[in-house]
């Protein structure tokens, strides 16, 4: 069980939050300081958010085969619920909801949306989203020592983002159909 804060700094939810309004403003404010040439500005945003979502999305798993190694009720096991806690609330998911915010403003932009590479990108983002919701549920289960899976399963799961961001980096800079 994680220890509860003493000190009046923001949680990790807070800090979430902060970021996505911090993101956003300086989001709105480009697009209203430059206008049509805030596009390369909010791509390169989104670029960064969709690195350090796949970061996330990468490492979580990793955790969670270590932490199916470490008896429950340890210090490990501990460690590694605050770990899997701050990586998914504080990095992943903030960096997951800026990714699809600027991403649809970019498509509402650009008009990719009638595109056949855009629907089988879009198709791989919605799968990496429910993945994303898988690894936030087994976090939750993590935390309160509900586990179920094995550490074969997560090492297999682990590999899912990878072809997924492969097949959507393909799929944005190829355009193949």
């Amino acid at each position: 069980m994680t220890k509860p804060r003493t000190t009046g700094a923001p949680g990790p939810g807070a800090r979430a939050a902060i970021a996505l309004v911090v993101i956003a403003a300086v989001a709105v404010l480009l697009i209203w300081g430059l206008g049509a040439d805030a596009y390369p500005w909010i791509k390169a945003f989104h670029v960064i958010a969709v690195i350090s979502w796949m970061a996330g999305m990468l490492y979580l798993p990793r955790l969670f085969v270590y932490h199916c190694e470490a008896p429950v009720g340890s210090q490990q096991s501990e460690t590694f619920k605050v770990m899997e806690g701050r990586l998914l609330h504080a990095i992943t998911t903030p960096a997951m909801a800026i990714a699809w915010v600027l991403g649809i403003w970019m498509v509402w932009q650009s008009g990719y949306w009638a595109a056949p590479w855009f629907h089988a990108k879009l198709a791989c983002v919605l799968a990496l989203s429910g993945l994303h919701g898988y690894f936030s549920a087994s976090t939750r289960a993590f935390a309160e020592d509900r586990n179920t899976k094995t550490a074969r399963h997560w090492r297999i799961v682990n590999e899912i983002p990878a072809v997924l961001m492969v097949a959507i980096v393909i799929l944005v800079i190829v355009k193949p159909f």
